[in-house]
């Protein structure tokens, strides 16, 4: 006991950290949780044939794979984990595209040619980051594993300039998804997401990887068998875009509870076995009595804010602290909440690093 109130001491301190450790190199890092780039002209140019783009506008070009810019993201995402490494990726991609345009058939599919560019240089990525694991006990062993908000999700969507955009649900981008890709190899990543979120066919994604529609399917079968095995069994039936109402009463409880603490009524609102992770902090909690003293510790480190928000196409509360003696709640952390029978089964937290993505305040004003 005495162990878990000193781990409890360090909880605003560990978070305070706000990811100061580099993620790089990550493997080699013990987790404490109880239980050549490739030439990527040379790929884009193999299927399609040469032609100029010498009579079509710069800014016509430019604005049409800009509309493609946020399913790209997504798309990197899924594969890399990471919202800000996609980032980076999709600044290469666009650069990419621009600077080898003149190997795009003006009128043909301008969104796979852009998919493939993207989906190189994820392969890329990976290949030189090797960060691929080998299990996944929790999201702790996880270090870049990142949220993605919602309001940029609903972006992705079938509209009049990108009719082909397939809806983002739950099922295809929540955490467990995203942690569980990272146990495949690259190639498996890659079929997993074209054929199962993005909806192509096998041979629409043999291709654009290149490959063969046997190799697809091969892929596509192992990939499925390690994602049965390392993540819980998503909901069958439509795409998840939304919480259901159930979701929102138990956020919003989980709000009231968290800044007014009662110890008792918040173990009314999780499982006996919930777990809590900090990525990219090595540290995870297993069951409320682990918990519980985190739940004490916090409320005397100040006062708490939160407010209700979404990532991944799960509840989140973003959370905002103010020290004794301060005037205002300075942003904290991401509390992403995973619920399972009508209780919070896990809470993943996060740093506040990417509060102005989800267009959420860095501070808030103290009461007058």
């Amino acid at each position: 006991m005495q162990a878990l109130a000193t781990l409890a001491e360090g909880l605003v301190g560990g978070l305070a950290a706000r990811r100061d450790e580099a993620v790089e190199g990550d493997a080699d890092v013990e987790y404490e949780c109880v239980h050549a780039p490739c030439n990527d002209a040379a790929r884009v140019d193999s299927s399609v044939e040469h032609a100029t783009l010498q009579n079509v506008p710069m800014d016509d070009f430019s604005t049409a794979i800009n509309q493609h810019r946020r399913e790209l993201h997504v798309h990197c995402y899924r594969m890399l984990g990471s919202f800000d490494d996609a980032e980076e990726v999709v600044q290469d991609v666009l650069l990419r595209a621009w600077t080898h345009r003149d190997s795009y058939e003006h009128g043909t599919n301008l969104r796979a040619w852009l998919y493939r560019i993207a989906t190189n240089a994820c392969l890329d990525q990976l290949r030189q980051r090797s960060r691929r694991l080998e299990q996944v006990r929790s999201f702790a062993e996880v270090p870049w594993l990142q949220p993605y908000p919602d309001r940029l999700l609903d972006q992705v969507a079938p509209s009049a300039d990108e009719p082909e955009a397939v809806v983002v649900g739950r099922e295809t981008i929540e955490l467990a998804f995203i942690a569980a890709m990272q146990l495949l190899p690259a190639q498996q990543r890659a079929v997993l997401v074209m054929r199962e979120a993005i909806g192509w066919s096998a041979a629409e994604t043999a291709a654009i990887l290149e490959t063969t529609v046997p190799a697809v399917n091969s892929a596509l079968q192992r990939a499925r068998a390690t994602l049965q095995r390392e993540r819980p069994t998503p909901e069958s039936g439509a795409p998840r875009t939304a919480l259901t109402a159930d979701e929102r009463d138990l956020l919003h409880r989980y709000i009231a509870l968290s800044e007014r603490p009662d110890t008792d009524r918040m173990a009314a609102l999780v499982r006996d076995d919930i777990r809590v992770t900090m990525p990219p902090q090595p540290v995870c909690y297993d069951g409320w009595a682990a918990l519980a003293p985190l739940h004490v510790a916090a409320a005397r480190h100040g006062d708490w804010r939160l407010l209700p928000t979404t990532a991944n196409r799960m509840p989140a509360a973003a959370c905002y602290l103010r020290p004794p003696g301060e005037t205002t709640f300075a942003a904290f952390k991401l509390d992403v909440l995973r619920i399972e029978g009508g209780l919070i089964a896990e809470v993943t937290t996060f740093g506040p690093e990417l509060f102005p993505a989800f267009d959420l305040p860095a501070a808030l004003p103290g009461a007058p």
